[in-house]
């Protein structure tokens, strides 16, 4: 069984109070009320009876389960508590007698109807059209679907490759920095050694200088020796020409001592009778002389050869100090230039990998950022096209609700066409009888006749119908009943 609850696809005024214009003849006046109830979906039904010639009456009564108003009324608010049943009052003007005849309206009706039907048929044929077109679009949707999960499964290898690139790039960046580690250890070291180097070359610097100054200082008292010994030979010059001199002096006073010796030596005979020797006086006096220069000069001699070798042997022990100096300052030199070198070599090789870590940071940078790029972009491919496939698949289901709409349509006109093929005959006479019903579609319609008898309704958001017997000569009664239920298509 199928629940249908109210629908808003019809308007109100459809369903609510409306007198119909009567159709009159020259012979024939029909009045007809409808009353329904509610405006999304009520109910609503008359009595209508009709005399002529003799005493007849017609009900039409409207039938209404409560267990299926009570769910459609729960498909519409849930807990809906159906309204009581009204009284139905009759139009008096109603009872009385017609005088009916053949309405000429009636062919042009069906003709209305027929064109109505048309119609619809038209909109039906259309509407599969667009439905097959839709089904089509959705085929191409799954397909295109399909497509883009192949590209999510290729976007999920591509993220594996940029991993794996990424994380090869992160060892490649570990290991330079191990390697920029163990370069800066290196260099440390190195610079260590070269302060060492500069210490050591400072010392030396400092013991050069130390030595320089005690070589000058060496230099000043070889000078001052030098002096002295001048000085001491200039001494010895004078004190030997002193020496001369008094020697000659000494000669020349005992020359004189000597003649004037001769003259008194007859009385120094016989004055004394001791003899001086005055050549043994003389020469022991010039021995001694001599003995305290000679000692002289040895000592001065002796004193000057020591102070020469002293400082002899001093200034080839400051030279021998001074080249050893030089050649280890030389060592040193060489030793700067080639740390110098190596310094310079692994300065030049810590910029060339400092370059490199650079630049293979910014082409992993730049590939992280193309392979988000590209990431975004699918993303916002699958976002579109899940925006797409909701988008067709609401249009599809309100096509799938239009279709069930039609398909009600179409079965309701079935059940309309039914009636009135099956309904439709009957005669005129003194004891004719017969019945004559309306059915209102898409926005109105009557359609009746005379006959053995027609009648039904549709509607989309409610329904109404009813059957009407006329009777002359004698009293026939007619009831017609009508279930009416609407649906609610949600979109």
């Amino acid at each position: 069984s199928l629940c249908l609850c109210s629908s808003s696809f019809f308007s109100a005024n459809y369903f609510s109070e409306e007198t119909r214009p009567a159709m009159s003849t020259r012979t024939m006046s029909v009045k007809t009320t409808r009353t329904s109830f509610g405006t999304s979906g009520g109910i609503g039904g008359g009595s209508l009876r009709v005399g002529g010639g003799g005493g007849f009456s017609s009900k039409s009564a409207v039938s209404l389960r409560p267990s299926s108003y009570q769910m459609a009324s729960a498909s519409i608010g849930g807990g809906f508590i159906a309204p009581p049943i009204t009284n139905v009052q009759v139009n008096q003007s109603l009872l009385a007698p017609l005088n009916l005849e053949i309405d000429p309206n009636i062919q042009t009706v069906r003709t209305q109807e027929k064109e109505q039907i048309k119609t619809l048929n038209n909109r039906f044929a259309s509407f599969i059209d667009k439905v097959r077109f839709l089904e089509q679009q959705n085929k191409m949707l799954e397909t295109k679907w399909s497509l883009l999960q192949e590209q999510t499964t290729t976007r999920s290898n591509i993220d594996a490759m940029f991993e794996a690139y990424i994380a090869n790039l992160r060892r490649q960046l570990d290991g330079l920095g191990n390697e920029k580690i163990k370069l800066e250890g290196e260099l440390k070291n190195m610079q260590n050694l070269v302060e060492d180097f500069k210490n050591k070359y400072e010392d030396e610097i400092n013991k050069r200088a130390s030595v320089e100054n005690e070589f000058v200082l060496l230099k000043k008292d070889v000078d001052a020796a030098y002096m002295n010994k001048i000085e001491l030979e200039a001494k010895v010059d004078a004190l030997q020409d002193e020496i001369n001199f008094l020697r000659a002096i000494y000669e020349a006073e005992l020359n004189e001592l000597q003649g004037q010796i001769k003259d008194t030596s007859v009385i120094v005979e016989m004055d004394n009778s001791r003899g001086l020797d005055m050549d043994a006086i003389v020469a022991e006096v010039r021995a001694q002389y001599e003995e305290i220069a000679n000692n002289s000069r040895a000592e001065a001699e002796k004193w000057y050869q020591q102070k020469f070798q002293e400082m002899q042997t001093s200034a080839s022990q400051a030279g021998d100090d001074l080249r050893n100096t030089k050649s280890e300052i030389a060592d040193l030199n060489r030793m700067i230039s080639r740390l110098q070198n190596e310094i310079e070599a692994v300065k030049g090789q810590r910029s060339n990998l400092e370059s490199q870590i650079a630049e293979a940071e910014e082409r992993g940078e730049l590939a992280v950022k193309d392979a988000k790029a590209r990431i975004k972009d699918l993303e916002e491919a699958l976002q579109r096209a899940k925006q797409d496939m909701a988008r067709q698949v609401r249009e599809y289901q309100e096509l799938m609700n239009v279709k069930l709409a039609l398909d009600i349509e179409i079965s309701t006109q079935n059940m309309l066409f039914s009636l009135t093929g099956g309904g439709s005959g009957g005669g005129m006479g003194g004891g004719m009888g017969g019945g004559m019903g309306g059915g209102f579609g898409m926005g109105g319609g009557m359609g009746g006749g005379l006959g053995g008898g027609m009648g039904g309704g549709y509607g989309m958001g409610g329904g109404y119908g009813s059957g009407m017997s006329i009777g002359g000569g004698g009293s026939i009664s007619s009831k017609s009943s009508s279930r009416v239920s609407s649906s609610r298509i949600r979109y």
